[in-house]
């Protein structure tokens, strides 16, 4: 089932064929390059890896994280008395993280 908007709780959850391994994906989708909201908080990052896509509609390019390291790469803003997260571009463009779908098997042999 699609997400609708930010949903509490994984985008995705994946099995293997045995049903022996499952995988919490959340994904971040942003029609830009974009900086990606987390919301007032950072405790408790949800998911084994997020995959923020930016230029979803026109030139997609997958990045590949884990919690911890969105965590620790987070941006923390305050406006008018209120606090938010972001994740900025910059942090999460890095060639370690750009289209590194083999960091998901690297979860699996953990």
């Amino acid at each position: 089932m699609p997400t609708a908007r930010n949903a509490r709780g994984v985008d995705i959850i994946a099995y293997d064929r045995g049903a022996t391994f499952m995988i919490a994906l959340q994904i971040k989708a942003l029609s830009r390059r974009d900086p990606v909201p987390l919301g007032s908080s950072i405790d408790g990052l949800m998911g084994d890896m997020w995959i923020i896509v930016n230029r979803a509609l026109t030139d997609p390019s997958c990045w590949i994280l884990t919690p911890a390291e969105v965590h620790a790469l987070a941006h923390h803003g305050r406006k008018d008395g209120k606090s938010s997260f972001w994740l900025q571009p910059k942090a999460y463009e890095q060639a370690d993280f750009k289209e590194a779908w083999h960091r998901l098997d690297a979860i699996r042999k953990a």
